[in-house]
């Protein structure tokens, strides 16, 4: 008997929508993923239903917001997160080491609102007065980013100076969601997060040793019911093909 599946694809929250047709063989994989793959799994996601017939409820989220859901005994087959969240949810026993694959690695840069002026920010010395002349710079307080911003700030001896125009974001709110709301002039994130925005600009990377890099390793989770379809997830997510979407989305393949 064939079924109807349904692919949710939300930030932060699992809505179904209609997808592709499976069998009764079909899996319904529960996937958390952080917000950086969002723009790649909307995209890959069809794809491996119409390959697999298995069916895909995803929630999106910031990373630690995740890692909380999980420990708090949210439904997951297969977690998408950093790679500190990620380990530590292996050592805590809720997910497998087992199976555990690199699937992308994001790259942080800097967006202003589209037809806005674009401030120099290719050397060190750039990106700092930029930041400095800058009347608001916006990033999301608990995303996986937020360390490494605050960290860039200290290092260029400007946290006080900027700490007045710091806007820190729900993950509700992407930082380049809000540039191209005007709710702020400049948002540091994972370039990933930025291209999807028509209404914002990538102005370019962190420059030279400013930048920093984070990777997002998958895992099946301890208690899944449907573990071979979510080691088949993880196995698709690092075919040529998907490689080929995540780099047009902005990241580097795992």
């Amino acid at each position: 008997m064939r079924m109807i599946a349904a692919l949710a694809l939300a930030a932060g929250v699992s809505v179904p929508v209609m997808g592709g047709v499976g069998t009764a063989d079909a899996a319904e994989i529960k996937l958390l993923a952080s917000n950086a793959l969002k723009s790649t799994l909307e995209e890959v996601a069809p794809q491996f239903e119409k390959a697999t017939e298995h069916k895909l409820v995803i929630t999106f989220g910031a990373a630690a917001e995740l890692k909380s859901a999980i420990e708090n005994g949210a439904p997951v087959d297969v977690a998408i997160l950093t790679t500190a969240t990620l380990d530590d949810l292996v050592k805590a026993g809720k997910l497998m080491a087992a199976g555990r694959a690199d699937i992308a690695r994001s790259t942080a840069g800097v967006a202003a609102r589209k037809g806005a002026p674009k401030p120099d920010i290719s050397t060190a010395e750039a990106f700092k007065r930029a930041m400095l002349d800058a009347k608001s710079i916006a990033y999301v307080g608990v995303g996986a980013s937020a360390p490494s911003i605050r960290a860039v700030f200290d290092r260029l001896g400007i946290a006080d100076q900027v700490k007045s125009k710091i806007k820190q974001l729900p993950a509700s709110d992407p930082a380049a969601n809000a540039v191209a709301n005007g709710e702020a002039e400049l948002g540091i994130t994972q370039i990933s997060e930025i291209l999807p925005y028509a209404g914002a600009e990538l102005i370019g990377p962190l420059p030279g040793d400013l930048q920093f890099y984070t990777d997002y390793p998958a895992a099946v989770a301890t208690g899944s019911k449907v573990p071979e379809a979510g080691k088949a997830l993880i196995t698709f997510l690092r075919t040529p093909g998907a490689a080929a979407v995540l780099k047009a989305k902005g990241l580097t393949p795992g």
